[in-house]
């Protein structure tokens, strides 16, 4: 794997399809014979030059900027070579093509001037940027998350993250996590001293102002992680009581095709919509019942696919026929099935539909899916199941991964605390827990990470960056 963060690499940098722009990027060491033989002459650092981008016969590909950024100061860390050009497809790739032509040809002593350039991996950009100190992994994580934001909230907490706001947050519970590591193995190398450094150093009190600050910090991260990741929540009931018609109310568009015949809805549609920036994965399912029709009990099964694999569910009933024995005996079976498919802790919330048409209103979380009366209560209900609060000052943009590692740290923190306050405290074993909480402190930013982690992260960005 190292090997390969030696050789040069070249992509395009810019999203596939036509654009008004489009850039090849290339990256290495000692790019300038090859900035030499693209340019045809050396280029300012950091100063955009207009020319003619040539092939090998000296023909115009196009015309265009570029732009020389030599390392350290890039952002790979490593000189940059960025030709920006129009940005159709087929110019692109004949520009990639000249970049890998150009740094095989013979140079001085007659030697390829770049014989290791190759093709980029995707995120072999950032991964670089990296591994040469430009930005943690937290920030690097950060650039894709920007990227792929669905919401104006998700973006602008990515942006936070990028400019080092959580990291910023991760180094200071480190630091104070280190100080107090630092105090208890000085109290294991001199165990015979008579000052007891623990105590005069106020530890526990070190140890608990460490873990209320890490609480706080997880709580954010986990706020974060709900503007990344948000929840999927599935729509499950019996036919006809509405749930095509609250996605389409809850999506604001006719999604999901709505008549009166039972069982219209034969597979899943989906729909991600937000609420408070929030991304929230809505899913539409056939309706549950027993049938003897194949396609809909195919439907049907999909369905609990669905509904065993949801973060929440809306069990949607239908207040018109909510006195019918038939129908209670339905929902009730339901009810059952949920309660032997779902975990404990994923929430179950019954929504009473069509009050429109019902006289009888029932006491829980009512709504009318065509006239949306009762829609702003159902979408408080959703941010509170998925733990959602209001959006902190601040707020920077976190992963699944982050929060484990946060709840390793307190975990190992709260064993720590157990360890203190004992009688006959083990202090190797007290030393051991504040070990093993700064290793997953640093699995955050990235000062410990195996090669398999990098690669599972930065596998996931686009080629090019």
């Amino acid at each position: 794997m190292l090997s390969r963060h030696h050789q040069p690499i070249a992509a395009i940098a810019t999203a596939p399809g036509r654009g008004a722009v489009g850039i090849v990027r290339v990256s290495g060491k000692g790019l300038g014979p090859l900035v030499q033989a693209l340019c045809g002459r050396e280029l300012r650092p950091r100063e955009a030059s207009y020319l003619p981008f040539k092939d090998a016969r000296g023909a115009p590909i196009d015309h265009g900027l570029a732009l020389f950024f030599p390392g350290p100061h890039s952002y790979t860390g490593e000189d940059v070579l960025e030709l920006q050009a129009h940005g159709g497809p087929v110019v692109l790739q004949l520009l990639l093509a000249r970049c890998l032509e150009a740094a095989q040809a013979p140079g001085e002593g007659g030697q390829a001037l770049l014989p290791a350039l190759r093709l980029a991996q995707p995120g072999e950009f950032t991964e670089r940027a990296f591994l040469n100190d430009k930005i943690d992994l937290a920030q690097a994580e950060a650039i894709a998350d920007l990227i792929d934001a669905s919401t104006e909230a998700a973006a602008r907490s990515a942006s936070r993250s990028l400019s080092g706001a959580f990291s910023e947050e991760i180094h200071g519970l480190r630091d104070a996590l280190v100080h107090l590591r630092m105090l208890v193995e000085a109290t294991l190398d001199f165990p015979e001293e008579e000052i007891d450094f623990l105590q005069k150093a106020d530890a526990a009190g070190q140890l608990t102002r460490l873990h209320a600050q890490l609480a706080q910090v997880l709580e954010r991260a986990h706020q974060g992680a709900l503007l990344r990741e948000g929840i999927k929540v599935v729509i499950a009931g019996q036919p006809n009581a509405g749930k095509s018609s609250l996605l389409n109310a809850l999506a604001g568009a006719e999604l999901a095709i709505v008549t009166p015949i039972a069982g219209t809805t034969r597979d899943k549609v989906q729909q991600t919509i937000q609420i408070e920036g929030v991304p929230l994965h809505v899913i539409d399912t056939a309706g549950l019942r027993e049938s003897s029709d194949e396609v809909e009990r195919i439907g049907i099964a999909r369905a609990w696919d669905e509904i065993a694999a949801a973060d929440a569910v809306l069990f949607l009933h239908d207040l018109t026929r909510h006195d019918e024995a038939d129908y209670q005996a339905g929902d009730a079976a339901i009810a059952a099935s949920l309660a032997q498919t779902l975990p404990a802790q994923v929430p179950v919330i019954h929504v009473w539909n069509k009050t429109d048409q019902a006289a009888a209103q029932d006491p829980g979380l009512a709504l009318s899916a065509r006239t949306g009366e009762g829609l702003d209560a159902l979408r408080r209900r959703l941010l509170e199941v998925a733990g959602w609060q209001s959006a902190p000052e601040g707020l920077y943009l976190a992963r699944a991964r982050h929060v484990e590692a946060l709840q390793a740290v307190s975990a190992h923190l709260q064993e720590a605390e157990t360890q203190l306050q004992a009688r006959a405290a083990h202090l190797d074993l007290l030393a051991e827990e504040l070990r093993l909480a700064q290793i997953s402190l640093n699995s955050i930013t990235g000062e410990f990470s195996s090669d398999d982690l990098l690669g599972v992260i930065f596998s996931s960005f686009c080629i090019g960056k």
